[in-house]
């Protein structure tokens, strides 16, 4: 019995490593100057479809915050549910709060905006997107990834538990790779 425990210690590592890590879904990118900007839009307005607010909202009120590189196709979403898009920037005083706001879109910001911007939203119902946060560090709920040709998410389930929307729960089995 104690000859089997060990071996299968040893094995355990080779067992380990020979099971496939799950990728998120990737988008991928067409060729030209805003190809970032389309995909950015497309995966955003596919985050807005899969988000559910504890009342309807026939408006949905974007805000953008910081220095939003991918943003500049946002104007293009369509809601299959006939809400309409309503785009708006966060700049000056306002800057620090997402009053106001249905979902908030962070482009490049220092981390302690960020997250002060983030922590605000805690227990509201807004959604957060950030575009420069690879680690998903900040405290939003989707962390943007861009990639060479593809665009993926991070789903922050600890930010979804303190917020008051709900993402549709197939958007996790996406983020973790599942389709």
């Amino acid at each position: 019995m104690r000859s089997l425990f060990f071996t299968l210690l040893l094995l355990l590592p080779t067992v380990a490593l020979a099971v496939p890590t799950a990728q998120p879904a990737m988008l991928p990118l067409g060729t030209g100057a805003d190809a970032n900007a389309v995909g950015t839009a497309r995966m955003v307005g596919a985050m807005l479809e899969y988000t559910r607010w504890p009342t309807a909202r026939p408006v949905v009120r974007l805000c953008l915050a910081g220095n939003a590189r991918h943003a500049g196709r946002l104007a293009d979403i369509s809601l299959s549910n006939g809400a309409q898009l309503q785009l708006s920037s966060l700049n000056g005083p306002a800057a620090a709060r997402s009053e106001g706001c249905d979902a908030l879109y962070i482009g490049r910001l220092d981390a302690a905006p960020m997250q002060g911007l983030i922590a605000g939203t805690r227990g509201q119902p807004v959604l957060t997107i950030t575009e420069d946060d690879p680690d998903c560090r900040s405290g939003a709920i989707f962390c943007l990834l861009y990639a060479p040709q593809t665009l993926s998410f991070q789903l922050n389930i600890d930010a979804v538990s303190r917020s008051a929307v709900r993402i549709d729960p197939r958007v996790l089995r996406l983020s973790k790779g599942g389709y």
